[in-house]
Formats: C-alpha cells, structure tokens, sequence
C-alpha cells in the first residue's frame, strides 16, 4: 500500500460510518421516547451491560449517563452470572447492548432479569434476536455494513450504538434540568470542574497579602508596597479604608512616558480613579475572562466598598483555570 491507498481507505471507513449514523435519525422515534421514561423513572441506577466490543462501548455509555446526571456503571455480562449480578437491584434498569442480539452471555443474563421484574432496554441490530424480543423496549442499532472491508471487525456498529448511547444520555441530560454547575460536581478534579466551582475567593489574595496604600502618600513609597507584595499594583484607600482607585505597573510607565516626576507626586495624584473590581463569589473563569477583555492581568475584589482581596492572572494559571 502506498499512501494514496492509506487515504482511500480512511476516507472509506469515514463515509460508510457517516452514512450508517445518518440512518440512524430515523430510529430516534417512540422506542426511543419510551426508552428515556423507563430510565426517568427508574429509582435506582441504570445498568448497563455488553460483551466484547459492545462491552467497551457500554463502559462508554454508563459513564457518559453517570456524569450527565443518570446515576449508571457497568456490569460485564460474563461476571454477572458469576456473582455480580448481585450488583443489581430491583429499582434498577438495564441497557443490554449487543448487535446481534444473541450474545451467549448477555442471553444468559435474561432469565434472571426477567425474574427480577427489572425493565430491559436492549440495544440489538435484529429486532427478531433473543435480546430484543426480551426487552421492553429495543433501540435499533442495525447498519447495512462495517466499515471494515470484511464486514466482520465490529466498526460502523460500535459507531452507531455509542451514538445511540449519547443520544440518551442528551436527552435524559435535557429532560432533568441537569445545568453546567451539576456538571461540574461530577469533574471536580478535571480543567471543566475547575472552571465551573472554583470562585475568586478560593485563589485570590486576601489579608495582609493584599497592598494598600493611602491616597497621600508620596508615590515613591508606594512603589516600595507594590514590590513587597509582588503582585505588580496596589489598592488605593481612603480614611476609611474604603477603595478609592488603583495604581498598576502600566500605570507607572503611562506615568514616565507624561513626564511626570514620580519624586514630586503623591499616588492619589495619578491613581486610577475608576478600577476593575470583582465580587468574591464570581467564577474565577469568569474573572479570566474579564481581564482578557479589558487586557489587565489584576483584578480588585471589592466587598462593600472594601478591597478584600486581588486575583491575579498568575493565580488563575496556578489554579489550572487557564
């Protein structure tokens, strides 16, 4: 094969694989509908089994639903009727996936489903198979062909049934009301967790850690309270330590570049007058966003007209939001 064939086999697997999910608009139907108000009302979990390559994409399945609000893990079929169908209960539902729809160890699982009084959604290419004829309601996962040119190495029908799978998880996500918030109490650890929970007060600096200056003094010395606190700017405050502007490196080069002789004046004298300030209950992504608008790397948080705090673009960095 030279490199030209490479690419003609990859385009090929592409197009029979996009057409076989396009066929499978039309099965997103009443079967589908009744299929998604099983698991809604189900009290338990939704388990979800399958073997071999259907198995992998299972695992996918569960943990695409138990991270978009429907409580769900996966069962292997071939542990199930060695002991871990003990993991199953009688609130629960179970999604068996099998394009056949006679996998030897999913079939054997029915009987006991069946007992159980567990509702069975199945997701079978043959509506006539074993599988499907137990379930109360089948999710048709047929394809004309595989992608491979065999037609035997599972390829278009893996596609298809994870499609399937997302589509269920999407529409359960949708019906359950289940918002960016809930999805981050199920990543707390990863970049999106971060983004959605961590708020300003969680990384900001706060204290003695944050600069303050008063309006009068010279601004020479005020420089030396910015170098202390290392974080390129310092608030300005009144009598009643309430903010009244903010002084920034930019703002002593803007300065310079006046010709105006920082020995002579006072911080108040060329202070911002109008500083970017921040509630402590903001989202810190929310923040990042706002000094990448207003191209500032320090934002003031401010709390009752108090600078309680200074978030700053290398504590967003830290904190793995950026």
């Amino acid at each position: 094969m030279n490199k030209s064939t490479f690419s003609i086999a990859g385009k090929r697997t592409v197009t029979i694989e996009r057409d076989a999910v396009a066929a499978l608009e039309a099965r997103i139907n009443d079967d589908f509908d009744r299929a998604c108000e099983i698991i809604l009302q189900c009290k338990g979990r939704t388990i979800v089994t399958g073997m071999g390559k259907s198995g992998h994409i299972g695992n996918k399945i569960a943990a695409t639903l138990a991270s978009t609000g429907t409580p769900s893990f996966f069962v292997h079929p071939g542990e199930a009727s060695h002991g871990d169908l003990g993991m199953i209960t009688r609130d629960d539902v179970v999604i068996a996936i099998s394009n056949s729809g006679s996998s030897a160890e999913v079939v054997t699982l029915l009987p006991m489903i069946k007992r159980m009084g567990i509702p069975l959604i199945s997701m079978a290419g043959d509506e006539l198979s074993p599988l499907a004829q137990a379930a109360n309601v089948n999710l048709d996962i047929s394809i004309e062909s595989e992608a491979c040119p065999l037609n035997l190495a599972p390829t278009s029908s893996t596609t298809v049934t994870l499609v399937m799978g997302d589509a269920l998880a999407v529409a359960l996500l949708e019906a359950r009301g289940f918002t960016a918030n809930d999805f981050a109490f199920s990543h707390p650890g990863g970049a999106l967790g971060r983004k959605l929970l961590l708020r300003v007060e969680d990384v900001m600096h706060n204290g003695a850690e944050v600069p303050r200056v008063k309006a009068e003094l010279p601004l020479t010395q005020a420089l030396v309270e910015m170098t202390q606190k290392g974080l390129g700017m310092t608030t300005v405050v009144n009598d009643s330590d309430e903010l009244i502007g903010v002084f920034t490196d930019g703002d002593l080069r803007r300065s310079v570049d006046q010709q105006i002789d920082i020995n002579l004046v006072s911080i108040g004298q060329v202070m911002n007058r109008k500083p970017h300030t921040v509630n402590k209950a903001l989202l810190a992504a929310e923040a990042l966003g706002l000094m990448e608008t207003r191209k500032i790397t320090a934002l003031v948080v401010e709390d009752d007209h108090q600078a309680i705090g200074i978030i700053h673009m290398h504590d967003l960095l830290r904190a793995g939001v950026i």
